[in-house]
């Protein structure tokens, strides 16, 4: 099989390459390195069945190449992370909207399978269905405050993939990631786990903002992968949509102690208010995430088995080196 991974020099579509061609496949590669990292994917370079290209998914004539050769398509590619949102609202829409109607009208001109790398941010604020089902309501704040500016664009990108595949029945499987964690994740953009952890390693104040009693499930790399791939390769998932995670939940205050014992940290844990961490009015925090994984154990058997103890350790190793 030759599988195409857009965004596949971040952090999720490194690993997911890797293990592709751990199975034998053939994987071609597309990044614009905006928030993905030419490091990520250098150790594969020597592997004759792996290929990467430079360039944006918005380069339509580069796209149309890449999956007309290619036999399954995972669409990784987006602008993520809070602090990117914040700071680029305009391109992040662009990017993930129309970079995602791009993927579908090619892949729909061959009926190429995608799989559509959707977030958990779907979900939006807590609501009375919890933890989240793939069909509880979405409950969001206002457009004035940019940090929605994502969730909405990813549910733009859910609804073309839908439509593709009710209208056109172009093979389309959902996947809402949460709190994906691992080795090669970068904190730049407001991940919260390798910020941590950096901060703990070179005895920086590990910055906590708002009060830390937002909780969220961690998934580790390792656990995702087997159910995307899983779910990339099994037609009962086609037309449907997963919640891709964890049941290891813990407070983001709780984590910050987690990192500052395990890494024998002498970092104080610094609490900052949301209006010094970005500019005022343009972030609103989701209090509580976590998902029903019913679906997707039905599907697939999908039993995420790496706690955040073990994940952990193997984040500080690879910070470490």
């Amino acid at each position: 099989m030759r599988v195409l991974i857009t965004g596949g020099a971040g952090f999720i579509g490194s690993h997911l390459a890797e293990r592709h061609l751990n199975m034998g496949d053939a994987v071609d590669v597309i990044d614009n390195l905006s928030t993905g990292s030419i490091e990520n994917i250098q150790h594969l370079e020597e592997n004759k069945h792996f290929n990467y290209v430079i360039d944006d998914v918005l380069n339509v004539d580069v796209m149309r190449e890449l999956v007309g050769n290619c036999d399954l398509i995972y669409h990784l590619a987006a602008a993520v992370g809070v602090n990117f949102i914040i700071e680029n609202p305009l391109s992040s829409l662009i990017s993930n909207i129309r970079g995602t109607e791009i993927i579908l009208e090619l892949a729909n001109e061959k009926k190429k399978k995608v799989v559509l790398a959707s977030t958990s941010e779907i979900y939006g604020k807590k609501n009375g269905h919890v933890p989240f089902t793939e069909d509880s309501d979405r409950i969001l704040g206002p457009t004035t405050v940019i940090r929605w500016n994502y969730s909405t664009s990813k549910a733009v990108d859910e609804l073309f993939a839908l439509a593709y595949w009710r209208e056109k029945r172009l093979p389309c499987v959902i996947v809402r990631p949460f709190n994906v964690i691992g080795p090669r994740q970068s904190g730049h953009y407001g991940m919260v786990v390798p910020r941590f952890v950096k901060q703990a390693l070179l005895g920086h104040p590990i910055t906590v903002y708002g009060d830390g009693e937002q909780r969220r499930c961690w998934t580790y790399i390792g656990d995702a992968l087997d159910g995307l791939v899983a779910l990339a390769v099994n037609d009962k998932a086609v037309g449907e949509i997963f919640n891709l995670g964890s049941h290891f939940e813990t407070s983001i205050k709780d984590l910050a102690e987690k990192v500052k014992d395990r890494t024998a940290s002498d970092s104080e844990i610094e609490y900052v208010p949301y209006d010094q961490a970005w500019p005022k009015g343009t972030y609103e925090d989701l209090m509580y995430r976590a998902p029903d994984l019913a679906k997707i154990r039905n599907c697939i058997g999908y039993d995420p088995s790496v706690d955040l103890d073990n994940a952990l350790t193997e984040i500080i190793k690879h910070y470490e080196r």
